[in-house]
């Protein structure tokens, strides 16, 4: 299955500890180039999700958003440090006899930094599950980049068939043609009055007809139309292969126009030209 380097993907997760949401986007690019946006606490995540995108892709240019929400609500019950607390509270007795008994504000104790605990999100289990949801992201961004990839299959596979619908127009033609451009010749020296050889005149119409001749630049864009289906058809990353294509039916095409002397035949080279064209701007989102 052909895959394009353009789509994009969105999950959101919810736990105890809040929710977050993934967002996985991409674009063509030549190679494969990760790009990441995550929260500080979630930095050391970025090793392995680089990893999962490279066993997965091989081109494009991924950009990995995750926006995470803390439930502020998701802290365990206050603890209190006993220890710190009755430390707190000899130097407080100390000092309050040397101040004339002032009164202690039991608040203020528990107001010192370390005193009153909250209990921490097991962030190992947050990052589990932002993982499990991460990967169900990566999938639906395959998904969208193979259905992505189908109409781009589709649409070269409509150009393939206008190819082969002009190539089999020139040559229905070409005998018409060279037979036109026979008689034209043998008229332009009867408008002359000049007397040819007709032995001698014939070799020269057998000389005009090899370098009009198309037929090798027909069969190779027959062949070329042939190799790019069976591109398509075995799938996986095949985008540059299916750009080097586009330059061998760009030969053909060049060839074809160079040795056109009829209009039909230039129409034909031309609209090839803009099919090659077309293909070739949807072969540059193909992986």
């Amino acid at each position: 299955m052909i895959h394009s380097m353009t789509a994009f993907a969105r999950i959101e997760v919810k736990g105890d500890w809040g929710n977050a949401i993934w967002e996985i986007r991409s674009v063509n690019q030549r190679f494969l180039e990760t790009y990441f946006r995550l929260p500080e606490q979630f930095r050391s995540l970025e090793a392995v999700l680089r990893e999962r995108f490279r066993k997965q892709l091989n081109r494009g240019k991924v950009e990995c958003n995750l926006r995470f929400n803390a439930n502020p609500d998701s802290k365990g019950q206050l603890s209190l440090n006993k220890n710190l607390a009755e430390q707190l509270m000899q130097h407080a007795n100390t000092i309050s006899t040397q101040t004339n008994n002032a009164i202690i504000n039991p608040i203020d104790i528990l107001r010192w930094p370390g005193v009153m605990e909250a209990e921490e999100t097991d962030m190992n289990t947050v990052q589990t599950e932002l993982l499990v949801a991460f990967d169900q992201a990566l999938k639906d961004f395959i998904n969208a980049r193979t259905s992505e990839g189908e109409n781009l299959s589709a649409m070269i596979e409509q150009r393939l068939d206008g190819i082969i619908v002009e190539a089999k127009k020139v040559k229905t033609q070409m005998p018409t043609i060279i037979e036109w451009q026979r008689n034209r010749i043998k008229d332009k020296f009867n408008d002359a009055n000049i007397e040819l050889d007709s032995t001698r005149v014939e070799q020269e119409l057998v000389l005009l007809a090899q370098k009009m001749d198309v037929e090798e630049e027909l069969d190779r864009l027959g062949s070329h139309v042939s190799e790019t289906r069976k591109i398509l058809k075995k799938g996986g990353a095949q985008g540059r292969r299916l750009d080097f294509m586009m330059q061998e039916f760009n030969r053909e095409a060049n060839t074809l126009g160079s040795k056109s002397i009829n209009t039909d035949i230039t129409a034909s080279a031309v609209e090839l030209k803009v099919l090659i064209e077309q293909m070739r701007e949807q072969i540059a989102n193909i992986e």
